[in-house]
């Protein structure tokens, strides 16, 4: 093959630097050819989390069943179902099975001994698909040499297993056996899944946001796609008041504090003085929190009548922080969402849609219906102090920073289009233009991009001040704006829920995405568009959504457009369970199959833990690919296939004397 080397002769010295000499280019040739011809690493995706830190910690434990089933292969019928999962819950909680386990064990030293030979067994086999060097990339520095001589030693040959013996019997003779195990079954997690992706929705309901974000902070390899309760966090930590109304208000409807107070620090004290001060006459019916049952005994009455104060008095300031943001901004064309205005005061009634409804609740002891947007002196001043607070937050800021640092609004792996919600369409499929900026409309890829660009821009020290405070603006427009890619519905109902009877008040029309996928005839046409228009080709491509729980027990599938479009929220948060019918969704994407995982509740670590209990969990196989994929075939592998014919060019280059040599 001939090369126009003259092209690219400033690219070839760069690369010469890396590669000084005939012999390195061809050895990283070898190498990367090797490579293409590993099997495709296991991707792991995750959607709608919410909080749920217990099954999501879990759910990567476990690697969605993949850890029991390699148990399950390597180990067959020769070993008892039950020693089967007591390996795996030491797989999965090292630390915490060891100390049960030397309880009772009379003869620690034996057990140590078939234990590690187990435990080197899986991770054989685990670690089978990638090369050497990705592997001692996971390795514990501390015990990276005794697991590479483990690892690659063939223990068929009579005068190895004597020398593996004697590796594990000092192990266990230097007391290192714990702490050996520990690293060990760490290391089967982690490379039990290549690459995982989180779909959205890490935040709010559940009680652990925070410690998701801590453990997604270290974790190998991931990526997010921002969801609608990602983005309204967001938006509080950028200073968007409405937002930072909004998590405090979600908060408190579901009698969860512990992530804004115990993870982030956030002081609710000066909102529950202001509240107890302005609502401690009112019963505030409608703002009970809705307590799960794991939780129903730990709140007394006095603390749940607080929460219920707290959660009316921040609701109001969320409705008219709503409003002045909503009016600052008036080419979204929600002024109509300005609720307090359409309410009168003297009668309890309010408009809806052009009708009049009945009020539930008609004490507004803030609000001035001459200017029901407008704060109160106490309300300014009590929304400086959350606003501070939320700023402040030095754990949060470093949180969001990792979620624009691994995420945006959508993205693109193997021919699989993911993002969190929706890509606004017009009723005949055809993408919709929208509005982002003013007087600048895009629709598809563009939309979603310049969305993501507009997210950063609220956080760069050199965006202007006006660009910036329209980019703060607009997180609330993400989280419930009509056309926004992360709602795409008529309205936000919050206000009626809360203070109208009549359920008409409360329907939030689905966009044209959400309607087009649910429709037979249309939802394979509706997600061909969409792939095209992000330039998603080959015959196994697909859609990979979150947002919207599935819900099986109406019958209702998480697969749609003939296999072309997969929706995985099915509930990982407690409130939903009841809903969708089961506890959430998991993807698993391996070298010969999709499969998708259905996981019932998870109980608690103490009984996975101490019973060996794991998630019950259901697969069904999506989609195969008809072939065993290898690196080959990933975009990865297009890169390195890129990477290659590089090096060859600058083989030739050495060869004619365009570039000389470094011996």
């Amino acid at each position: 093959m001939k090369y126009d080397i003259e092209r690219d002769i400033n690219y070839l010295r760069l690369l010469a630097k890396s590669f000084p000499n005939v012999a390195a280019a061809s050895t990283e040739i070898i190498n990367l050819s090797a490579i293409l011809n590993l099997p495709k690493g296991t991707e792991h995706f995750l959607a709608d989390i919410h909080g749920e830190h217990e099954a999501f910690l879990h759910v990567l434990k476990n690697a969605s069943g993949r850890i029991s089933q390699k148990v399950d292969e390597i180990f067959g019928e020769y070993m008892p179902s039950a020693a089967k999962k007591e390996l795996c819950t030491l797989i999965y909680y090292p630390e915490q099975k060891l100390e049960l386990i030397k309880a009772r064990e009379e003869n620690l030293d034996e057990w140590y001994r078939m234990t590690l030979h187990q435990l080197v067994k899986v991770f054989r086999v685990i670690s089978s698909k990638y090369t050497r060097s990705k592997v001692r990339k996971s390795l514990p520095p501390e015990y990276s040499y005794i697991l590479e001589e483990l690892l690659h030693t063939r223990t068929e040959e009579a005068n190895k297993v004597a020398y593996v013996n004697v590796i594990i019997d000092t192990i266990i003779s230097t007391d290192s056996a714990d702490d050996f195990i520990t690293a060990l079954a760490n290391v089967i997690q982690r490379l039990a899944i290549d690459q995982l992706h989180i779909l959205g929705d890490v935040y709010d309901r559940g009680p652990g946001a925070h410690i998701i974000m801590d453990k997604l902070s270290e974790y190998h390899s991931w990526d997010i796609q921002w969801g609608n309760h990602d983005v309204l966090w967001m938006g509080a930590c950028a200073g968007n008041d409405a937002c930072i109304c909004n998590v405090i208000r979600l908060s408190l409807r579901y009698a969860n504090l512990l992530t804004l107070e115990d993870g982030y620090g956030i002081n609710l004290m000066p909102l529950a003085t202001f509240a107890m001060e302005t609502y401690g006459d009112d019963p505030c019916e409608a703002f009970q929190p809705i307590l799960n049952p794991e939780n129903k005994d730990r709140f007394d009455q006095k603390t749940l009548r607080l929460m219920a104060m707290m959660h009316k008095a921040i609701s109001i300031l969320q409705f008219k922080a709503e409003a002045q943001i909503f009016k600052r901004n008036p080419s979204w064309n929600m002024q109509d969402r300005c609720v307090l205005e359409t309410i009168d005061y003297d009668g309890g009634t309010c408009r809806v849609d052009g009708k009049e409804y009945k009020l539930l609740d008609n004490k507004f002891p803030t609000v001035n219906a001459s200017n029901p947007s407008e704060f109160t002196d106490e309300e300014r001043q009590l929304m400086e102090k959350l606003h501070h607070s939320f700023k402040v937050s030095e754990k949060l800021r470093r949180h969001i920073r990792t979620l624009l640092t691994h995420g945006c609004m959508y993205a693109i792996y193997n021919n699989n289009l993911l993002f969190h919600a929706s890509i606004p369409l017009n009723a005949d499929g055809s993408l919709k233009e929208v509005e982002i900026i003013p007087g600048v409309k895009c629709s598809g890829r563009l939309l979603l991009k310049r969305t993501g660009m507009l997210v950063r821009s609220a956080f760069a020290s050199d965006t202007p001040k006006e660009e910036k405070q329209y980019a703060r603006d607009y997180f609330l427009y993400l989280w419930c704006g009509k056309d926004s890619c992360l709602f795409d519905k008529s309205k936000m109902a919050t206000f009626e829920r809360y203070f109208i009877a009549e359920k008409e008040t409360h329907v939030e029309e689905k966009g044209w995405y959400f309607k087009l996928r649910d429709q037979d005839d249309s939802a394979e046409r509706m997600a061909d568009t969409v792939l095209d228009a992000f330039g998603v080709t080959g015959p196994n491509r697909h859609i990979i959504n979150g947002h919207v729980p599935v819900h099986v027990k109406k019958g209702e599938s998480p697969i749609k457009a003939n296999g072309k479009l997969m929706v995985i929220d099915g509930g990982f948060a407690e409130p939903y369970h009841k809903e969708t019918g089961i506890a959430g969704y998991t993807l698993v994407y391996h070298s010969r199959e999709f499969e998708l995982v259905q996981h019932e509740p998870f109980i608690n670590v103490e009984d996975a833990i101490r019973e060996g209990r794991d998630i019950k969990s259901s697969t069904q196989i999506v989609a195969t690919t008809g072939h065993r994929l290898h690196v080959e075939d990933t975009d990865r592998g297009k890169e390195l296939k890129k990477q290659i014919e590089d090096l060859r060019e600058l083989l030739y280059a050495y060869r004619h004397g365009f570039i000389t040599e470094v011996k």
